[in-house]
């Protein structure tokens, strides 16, 4: 199977073509990695290529409760601790650096932290905060030009940070409705400036920091997410989508970067990520592909046997099967998920589940 089977990343080779996800864990106590997530992501090297949790990249970037960061000594050095332990177990590691915009509350950030965006329209809806439960999203400020200019520049300081800490490369996050896609999403970008008022001007921030970070490290070190007809967040659907993910896809070829992972919600709901918008980011960009979103074994199979140049990715799933390689080697049973520990503290529903040497003796 096509699955199993060797692809070289850019200038990363995989022993495999099985991507872990991105998924926010929330064990970040004060915002550090921890011992806990080092052996949370060893266990899981066996896949091809990890990417880690949303991480983010300046203290403006910390939106969430107990997610990590990236930009501070303690921050890399508990990093560090993860990337060597995956590194050990011959696995290969990507850290997905992010900025929260206006999905944030000031409860979850530093003091003299900022909420910004590129206009200042809030996300409808409530967010947790570890010190007063439920709170509803504030008004962000409008981002200056100046603003603009220092958030990409964090982003280039937090990939370089992940090269101190020893990651094989980075994720730029440009989906879910965190900053870089609020930049791309007219519902959360009614700019008139260059930043703004049309799809080209909209993907102007994506497309700059993508180009600054791997003008930094590398384009072979460099990838991106991105979520075309994604509403999570309160992102809504727009006209030109499709144009506007083409235009983009285009740009970022442009830029030789590693790969593009495009991540389908249409299985928690949203609306499905179009067959003719999937084939225009593949056309356009012209490299290699990963494809994320209720995968199933099989279905990812189907996927790498059309595109040569692609990858699978699988969340939920291996948050709960550690040993997903194996257990698909095996056609084994998987365990299933327990969404009530995805965003606890704890070891609980994080490094529990049963593997399948336990289950099988």
């Amino acid at each position: 199977m096509k699955i199993f089977t060797e692809y070289q990343l850019g200038t990363v080779p995989l022993k495999n073509r099985i991507v872990m996800a991105p998924m926010t864990r929330s064990r970040a106590i004060n915002n550090i990695p921890s011992d806990l997530m080092a052996k949370y992501y060893s266990m899981r090297a066996d896949a091809g290529l990890l990417i880690t949790e949303a991480t983010s990249i300046s203290p403006n970037a910390l939106g969430y409760a107990r997610i990590p960061g990236i930009f501070s000594k303690e921050q890399i050095s508990g990093w560090k601790k993860t990337v060597d332990a995956v590194h050990e177990n011959d696995g290969k590691i990507f850290v997905q650096l992010f900025h929260t915009g206006r999905v944030a509350h000031k409860t979850n950030m530093p003091q003299d932290s900022r909420i910004l965006a590129p206009s200042a329209i809030a996300a409808k809806g409530e967010m947790w905060t570890d010190a007063g439960g439920m709170q509803i999203q504030p008004v962000p400020e409008e981002m200056t030009l100046e603003d603009i200019d220092f958030a990409q520049n964090e982003f280039v300081e937090a990939a370089k940070n992940a090269m101190k800490a020893g990651f094989d490369g980075v994720e730029v996050h440009g989906a879910n409705g965190y900053l870089l896609d609020q930049f791309i999403n007219p519902g959360a970008n009614q700019r008139k400036d260059l930043y703004g008022n049309s799809y080209q001007s909209r993907s102007r921030f994506t497309i700059e920091t993508a180009e600054k970070v791997a003008a930094a490290i590398g384009s072979d070190k460099t990838g991106i997410r991105l979520s075309p007809y994604g509403v999570f967040n309160d992102m809504s659907i727009f006209d030109e989508m499709e144009e506007q993910f083409e235009y983009l896809a285009q740009e970022l070829g442009n830029l030789n970067l590693s790969y593009v992972h495009i991540v389908d919600h249409s299985s928690m709901g949203a609306p499905e990520v179009t067959e003719s918008v999937m084939s225009k980011i593949e056309n356009a960009f012209g490299g290699t592909i990963i494809y994320s979103g209720g995968l199933s074994k099989e279905k990812a199979e189907s996927i790498l046997e059309n595109n040569p140049l692609s990858l699978v990715a699988f969340g939920k799933v291996f948050l709960a099967n550690a040993d997903l390689v194996q257990r698909f080697q095996n056609n084994a049973e998987l365990n299933e998920p327990n969404s009530d520990t995805f965003y606890t503290s704890g070891e609980e529903g994080y490094l529990d589940y049963p593997l399948l040497k336990e289950t099988v003796n």
